[in-house]
């Protein structure tokens, strides 16, 4: 004779085999995480089903703040935008200034800019690609080889401009001072030295067969689809599109250098943007050797600026390739001392956005490690 369960004990049996979606906090002060952001992942199992970015934690009104400051006194806190690479930032703010002004640099000053945006770039890789050792797992001397090198470079920032996270070293129509007398053997030696440091992180990672197994084929993007979530940067060039900002629409001395734009194999996975960032590294030393050879003597800051900058009304976009993609600044002149509108197109807030897209789908043990291929920086995306 069959007994057949009632209908209680059968939910109760098929429940029990049933999965129930959970929602996890990452954040804002998980020591995974970049910066002060925090992930809600909803997850089935150990799958991620959902994901929302959270941000605003460090949001301070930079381009309020601008609106209100003497054009020169803004820099400071334009340097602390992407923090990890404080020139580069000063040096898309001061082009916006002098394209509303129309200023111009000397040669020399010119030169030194580009020295220092790519010595920024490679210190904001050298901490992307340490820390993402750390993300992947049981790669922690990923952090102190990057560090050293890191360090190395703030200690020259320094020596030019008396201070090193935060220099506010660059000048609309130039720079604040001339390099120091022995800048030459100086950089040719810190040259060097971040080579070497280098190939310590491409022989722990790259070289690690487990470190790639678990980046390969994680996180893919098309080119395409990157197109239309608007990313830049590495993201970007990781899917195969040579897409470069200092190359597509050259400014300052670009055009007068010789260097290659580092792209992925195509399939725009984790692997690929991590690789594509140490190849960058590489190229960003070769243009600041270039930068010695070629720079010339003369003035570093225009000396026909007035004591009190003053524009009228004017227009303009400026765009430049920022360490984390395409850093662009948008400005206003309606006369006065003070700039009307100041805009900040910032990559790392573009990036974020597809986060989204990149996480949907994988494990919740690969999250962060996408989070940290995006190689995010929260001061841009708050501002």
């Amino acid at each position: 004779m069959t007994i057949w369960p009632t209908e209680r004990e059968y939910l109760a049996e098929t429940d029990a085999f049933d999965t129930v979606d959970m929602t996890i906090n990452v954040g804002p002060a998980h020591p995974a995480t970049h910066g002060v952001f925090r992930m809600i992942l909803t997850v089935d199992g150990e799958m991620v089903v959902d994901c929302e970015p959270v941000i605003g934690y460090l949001h301070r009104g930079l381009e309020k703040l601008t609106e209100n400051a003497d054009y020169r006194q803004a820099m400071g806190w334009w340097d602390r935008t992407d923090y990890l690479a404080g020139m580069s930032c000063e040096m898309a703010y001061c082009m916006a200034v002098e394209k509303l002004g129309g200023i111009e640099v000397p040669e020399r000053a010119e030169y030194i800019r580009v020295m220092m945006a790519e010595l920024s770039r490679i210190a904001s890789h050298l901490i992307a690609v340490g820390s993402f050792g750390q993300d992947v797992g049981s790669f922690g001397t990923s952090f102190t080889y990057a560090w050293r090198e890191r360090e190395r470079i703030y200690d020259f920032f320094e020596e030019v401009a008396g201070d090193r996270m935060f220099p506010t070293y660059l000048r609309p129509g130039g720079l604040q001072m001339d390099l120091p007398e022995n800048y030459e053997p100086r950089l040719r030696w810190l040259i060097n030295s971040i080579r070497q440091g280098i190939d310590d992180l491409d022989g722990l990672l790259t070289g690690n067969e487990i470190f790639v197994e678990r980046c390969r084929g994680l996180s893919p993007v098309t080119t395409e689809r990157a197109i239309n979530l608007g990313l830049t940067g590495p993201m970007i060039r990781a899917t195969g599109y040579r897409w470069d900002i200092r190359r597509a629409v050259p400014y300052s001395v670009y055009d007068q250098l010789d260097f290659e734009i580092p792209i992925g194999n195509g399939t725009g996975d984790v692997l690929d943007r991590y690789l594509v960032r140490m190849a960058e590294m590489y190229q960003s030393t070769l243009i600041v050797e270039q930068c010695i050879e070629k720079l010339p003597g003369g003035l570093v800051l225009n000396p026909d600026l007035p004591k009190t900058l003053r524009i009228d009304d004017a227009e303009c976009y400026i765009r430049t390739e920022g360490t984390k993609g395409e850093y662009s600044v948008y400005g206003m002149a309606r006369g006065g001392n003070k700039p009307y509108r100041m805009k900040l197109r910032s990559p790392s807030f573009c990036n974020l956005s597809a986060l989204k897209e990149l996480v949907v789908g994988h494990y919740v043990a690969d999250a962060v490690i996408i989070l940290g291929s995006l190689d995010i920086v929260l001061g841009e995306v708050d501002k």
